[in-house]
């Protein structure tokens, strides 16, 4: 395709950090007492003053008691918490680089971004304190470097909360470290590949800031700080969540109501009791929406649009939600490396480009590369490479690995593959290394997996290639969770292998058939779990799903990573518990008229 810039007005790229972004700009619309960040299971919140002058408090603390300078590193190791915001921008204050790291970890996995990021203090909660101090100690890092935030303090006293790290020295000496918006990072999230280690992407304040500037072009249009709120479930640890949602939200002036965890009944119950009128989500949260019983017993009507980020998302699953509830749902697109965002459909498309990942958000150029990496032309298939202002500087300790992702004129290899028709809309249909390969034919999964989703027997499904010694290739699969009453028999996968085959083209039919099982892994970003650090998709799945007989027969080794080892032990698989936090107690409000009562909404989840 020609290359391609954003039809949208440019942004004018900050000249400063985050800091002076969002909190000495001259044009801010809303009063400094707007709440900007409530706990609706608390109703503890943060106003837009609150979270500056505790973030600024924090930020001398950190100075006057911890020697922070310029480049140290602060790992954030925590659920999703209002404070999250204030530490994460003291931290910016007082100069330093954040690193947020999934509660979900292991104390190996851990320390490994500990110690890779070079991390010199953690922020946690209580209850993550057993995980994080074995962390710690692997990493080399005193436990006097462990602070706590979040609602809980430590009765012992051996570990600070974060809002009594303040400057008591009495001096006036400490002040704010200005930094190079181009040059200094601001955030060190990890990103995970199909193969090794996840990898450190360094986000400069630059990037972080100009996508700000580029998510408020296209959604600023729509939304008023007067009026909308937004819901987080999606975690602060991930680039989504992070900028799309906290950045977002004071930039704008939203009111965010922040979940720790995703959980299907509490999240409707919020949206319900504090009219949410926009909610960031994934595809696996769209489909509970559109097919899970609960759902019925709130009134979501506050929503006025849901957007879909994090993986493709079909027409199917966009229909049978609008069918059901009478939800927009519209999609976005990004990846780390991007801060996040690229691209995201204009409000009123919703509807017309279904499937769509959206335009060009403004400031960017993109085009779609052949394997051979020439430009293939309008409407054909080729992996996406994007250039901009929010493009990350490189990859942390890996120079290989940045040298392959970026191109000598500044391009993004996405690793991801799509097309972009006429009118400018892209499509992204899936990863380069998750396509089946069936004779030569690309094959995409998700768009396999969102066409069999509108089947009414259908409850839940992933799909992979499987290899195929007759044919000598690989050939898709369906592993599918049935609807409560459907029959788990052979004239049921029949009928649902002969029903795709009416939808799609010849090489992309279920030539490996179709298994089922009880339940799709999902990871704690509520996504689908198709890879992690150490397996490729088909053993892990596989692993997950308890199939045994399938990890015996694969003609490759089979990964010795500690996940792999103790799910293929057994004999099921059983949905991880999340990472803990403290207890949250119950929502304090008047239900929907049908809504079940407090002990039944708050034992479902998700």
């Amino acid at each position: 395709m020609p290359t391609t810039q954003s039809d949208l007005p440019p942004i004018e790229v900050p000249t400063t950090d985050i800091w002076g972004f969002l909190f000495e700009r001259k044009d801010k619309p809303f009063p400094d007492d707007k709440v900007i960040f409530r706990d609706p299971y608390t109703s503890r919140s943060y106003t837009f003053a609150q979270v500056r002058d505790t973030a600024i408090e924090f930020g001398k603390g950190l100075k006057a008691n911890y020697e922070w300078r310029r480049g140290h590193v602060l790992a954030l190791f925590t659920p999703n918490c209002i404070d999250t915001p204030a530490v994460m921008w003291g931290c910016h204050w007082a100069g330093g680089i954040v690193s947020p790291a999934n509660p979900g970890y292991t104390a190996d996995e851990f320390a490994f971004q500990l110690q890779d990021s070079g991390a010199r203090t953690i922020v946690t909660q209580k209850a993550m304190l057993p995980v994080a101090i074995e962390a710690a100690k692997l990493a080399g890092i005193d436990e006097d470097q462990i602070i706590l935030m979040g609602d809980e303090k430590d009765e012992t006293f051996k570990f600070k909360h974060f809002s009594s790290v303040k400057n008591l020295t009495g001096t006036n000496r400490y002040r704010r470290t200005k930094l190079d918006p181009e040059k200094d990072i601001a955030f060190l999230p990890y990103s995970s590949g199909t193969t090794g280690k996840p990898k450190g992407v360094m986000l400069c304040h630059r990037n972080v800031t100009s996508n700000t500037l580029m998510n408020h072009a296209m959604e600023g249009r729509y939304m008023n700080w007067k009026n909308d709120k937004l819901i987080a479930f999606l975690p602060f640890f991930h680039i989504y969540g992070l900028t799309v949602i906290i950045h977002q939200s004071l930039y704008a002036g939203y009111e965010c109501l922040v979940m720790p965890k995703f959980d299907l009944p509490n999240f409707c119950k919020i949206i319900q009791d504090h009219k949410v009128t926009m909610a960031y989500v994934v595809p696996p949260v769209v489909l509970l929406l559109g097919k899970h019983p609960v759902v019925a017993d709130y009134d979501l009507s506050s929503i006025r649009m849901l957007n879909s980020g994090a993986a493709p998302l079909t027409k199917e699953i966009v229909d049978t939600v609008y069918k059901r509830l009478k939800l927009p749902v519209k999609q976005g697109y990004g990846l780390s490396e991007t801060s996040p965002t690229t691209h995201a459909q204009p409000w009123e498309h919703w509807d017309k480009k279904m499937g769509s990942a959206g335009v060009l958000l403004p400031g960017q150029t993109a085009k779609f590369m052949s394997a051979e990496e020439k430009e293939v032309p309008i409407g054909e298939t080729g992996e996406l490479w994007i250039k901009g202002p929010n493009v990350f500087m490189g990859y942390l300790n890996n120079v290989e690995g940045t040298k392959n992702a970026l191109t000598d004129d500044g391009f993004f290899k996405t690793g991801d593959v799509g097309f972009q028709d006429k009118d400018g809309a892209f499509f992204i249909t899936d990863r380069v290394k998750e396509l089946i390969k069936y004779k030569g034919f690309q094959v995409p999964p998700a768009e396999l997996e969102g066409k069999l989703l509108g089947n009414d027997k259908i409850a839940d499904v992933a799909v992979i290639g499987v290899y195929d010694a007759d044919q000598a290739t690989e050939v898709p699969r369906a592993y599918i969770v049935v609807e409560k009453g459907v029959e788990q028999s052979d004239a049921t996968a029949k009928d649902i292998v002969d029903w795709l085959a009416q939808k799609v083209a010849n090489h992309k039919r279920l030539r490996g058939g179709v298994r089922f099982v009880e339940e799709i892994p999902k990871s704690v970003s509520a996504n689908y779990v198709k890879q992690c650090a150490f397996c490729s998709f088909s053993t892990l799945f596989y692993s997950l799903c308890g199939n045994q007989d399938y990890i015996d027969t694969l003609t490759v080794p089979v990964p010795t990573c500690q996940l792999t080892q103790h799910l293929t032990t057994s004999a099921a698989w059983h949905a991880p518990s999340p990472p803990p936090s403290a207890p949250r107690p119950a929502l304090q409000s008047t239900p929907h008229p049908s809504a079940p009562d407090e002990s039944s909404a708050h034992s479902e989840g998700a």
